[in-house]
C-alpha cells in the first residue's frame, strides 16, 4: 500500500550499507531489496515511516522520522479496526510502530 507520493522522510546512504539485509527482514511493506551486496530502495512512497528499518540497521546507513506515512497507517487501521500501523513493538495497549 501506498501512502502519499513525495512526502517520506526516508533516507539511504547505499556507501555505508554492509549487505547485512536486515532493512529487507523487518520492513513490512518491501521498501528494500538486495541488489548484489548492497540493499536498495524499491519504492521510497511505499514506506510508512514506522523506523523499523533504522532500528535495525547497525551501519547507520538508514534514517527516517515519524511522519505522515504511519499516521496514513493509523488512521486506515482505525477505520477498519486493526489499528496499528503494520508493525509492533510488541506492546499491545499502543499499538506503536516500531
Amino acid at each position: 500500500m501506498k501512502y502519499l507520493s513525495n512526502v517520506s522522510t526516508l533516507e539511504y546512504d547505499s556507501s555505508k550499507c554492509t549487505g547485512c539485509t536486515m532493512c529487507t527482514q523487518v520492513c513490512p511493506h518491501g521498501v528494500f531489496e538486495m541488489d548484489g551486496k548492497k540493499a536498495r530502495i524499491t519504492d521510497r512512497d511505499l514506506c510508512m515511516e514506522c523506523g523499523a528499518c533504522m532500528k535495525n540497521c547497525a551501519a547507520g546507513t538508514i534514517t527516517v522520522r515519524s511522519g505522515v506515512g504511519c499516521a496514513a497507517a493509523l488512521i486506515k487501521g482505525m477505520i477498519t479496526g486493526d489499528a496499528s500501523c503494520g508493525c509492533s513493538d510488541g506492546d499491545e495497549k499502543t499499538g506503536a510502530c516500531c
